[in-house]
């Protein structure tokens, strides 16, 4: 059977299927398809000595060398991709690399030899690349969760989650809590292209589900990362729901969240905004956190965090905020993300 090229909006019909991406292991790592497996066709090394031979002496130069470097590599290929392969109920694959060339279509051409039925994407990495920034540039139906610092916004977005709405948590794609203490006990952030790779995947589910997307209110940095600036611009015309929950009760729930983490990593933290928090008051903050006194040390903090939030929240565009009150006695994120979801059927109808 002939290897079947398709083009990428075909791709993103046929998740179900392995893909493999046969760039090389440093391409791989930067960034590349969330599902994307990696079997790569030439190590960052042997990638070097065939593009430099073919920049210096010629094509076929290049691909002699490559020639050099694939044959030993054949029947391991074949069973990595056999391997598994065996997970899955049908024998079809997608191999794809950089722009659509040889390397994906040396690979393809073992696995159709060897009895895979075998996609390439046209134009490879590169037209998922051009795809990621069509979907996260398109208009969808966002709903913003606001609230201040502390008011648990991620757990009650993983509950509603439960209660059957769609949503998506930016700040776990980007392994990062926002503020200066977000990356406190996160694993690495990725690279930004990998992150907007996620985000654009997600977003494609989502639209399947034909409902309005959650997110949570965030500023357009998340750590290292960005919202992509398409993206940003279209969420900041949405409305947010603003949850407005009792500060007591968020300082409870700061404490609880941040409350075990590395003290030098929280005094790190708070050292980086010093600047914005003040002289006095991180002097201050750094001693509560000294004398192992979190609640007053955090209640600096939240302090500061809620007139940067206030400040925000003033400077965004129409709609304003549809503001949820909170009863101090309601704590269950279950419950809360009930009255949410309430709040937003009044406003949409569903």
């Amino acid at each position: 059977m002939p290897v079947l090229p398709i083009d990428i909006d075909r791709f993103f019909e046929l998740t179900n299927l392995l893909v493999i991406d046969v760039r090389s292991p440093k391409e791989y790592h930067h960034a590349h398809i969330p599902t994307a497996i990696s079997i790569p066709l030439f190590s960052d090394e042997e990638r070097a000595i065939v593009g430099t031979a073919y920049k210096q002496v010629s094509r076929e130069a290049a691909i002699k060398y490559g020639l050099d470097f694939f044959g030993p590599k054949m029947r391991r290929i074949v069973e990595q991709v056999e391997r598994l392969q065996s997970e899955k109920s049908t024998k079809e694959v997608i191999v794809h690399c950089w722009r659509g060339g040889m390397r994906s279509a040396a690979v393809a051409w073992l696995l159709d030899v060897y009895g895979f039925k075998v996609y390439t994407i046209i134009g490879g990495y590169k037209s998922f690349r051009n795809k990621v920034i069509t979907i996260l540039g398109e208009d969808r139906p966002y709903t913003i969760l606001g609230g201040y610092t502390g008011s648990a916004k991620t757990e009650i977005l993983q509950s509603i989650k439960k209660q059957k709405a769609e949503v998506i948590d930016l700040e776990g794609i980007a392994h990062h809590k926002g503020s200066a203490f977000g990356a406190i006990g996160q694993p690495a952030q990725p690279s930004q292209e990998m992150f907007e790779n996620i985000l654009a995947l997600a977003l494609k589910e989502s639209d399947k589900k034909n409902k309005p997307i959650w997110l949570e209110d965030e500023s357009q940095r998340i750590g290292t990362l960005n919202i992509p600036a398409q993206m940003w611009e279209i969420i900041r015309k949405k409305t947010v729901v603003f949850v407005d929950i009792d500060f007591e009760k968020r300082l409870e729930h700061i404490q609880q969240t941040y409350g075990k983490l590395n003290k030098g990593d929280l005094a790190a933290a708070i050292v980086r905004i010093k600047k914005r928090l003040g002289g006095l008051e991180t002097k201050t903050a750094l001693n509560y956190l000294t004398e192992d006194n979190t609640k007053e040390c955090f209640r600096i903090l939240l302090t500061y965090y809620d007139k940067l939030y206030h400040k925000a929240l003033l400077n965004r565009p129409d709609p304003k905020p549809v503001t949820l009150y909170v009863k101090p006695e309601i704590s269950e994120h279950k419950e809360i993300g009930r009255l949410i979801l309430n709040t937003a059927k009044d406003l949409y109808g569903k």
